[in-house]
């Protein structure tokens, strides 16, 4: 990381960030949606184990970085959640497919 000379400077890094962060939410929704394949019911999607095994894991990565913890809990919290939902309605029509080519 570098110091920046201008604001301008600061938010084209900012924004160059911002599309990798983009970039890597995308290929995270990519490989929830592939676990989706491996699950057997609603619980097996809603893991609340592996959702707190998550939280500690990218605390413990946070306190690495020397990055906020807090936040990143926060942050992973929502982002979980909202895949969660995709995952749950993923799910749904998986299986409503399923019953109907039966």
């Amino acid at each position: 990381m570098n110091k920046c000379k201008s604001l301008n400077e600061a938010r084209e890094n900012i924004e160059r960030i911002d599309r990798h962060i983009v970039k890597l939410i995308g290929e995270r929704r990519y490989y929830v949606k592939e676990a989706t394949n491996f699950k057997e019911n609603t619980e097996d999607v809603l893991d609340k184990a592996r959702v707190e095994l998550i939280i500690k894991k990218v605390r413990r990565l946070a306190e690495k970085a020397e990055v906020n913890p807090d936040m990143i809990e926060e942050v992973y919290r929502m982002m979980i959640t909202a895949f969660g939902k995709l995952e749950i309605e993923e799910f749904k029509l998986k299986h409503m497919q399923q019953n109907e080519d039966k």
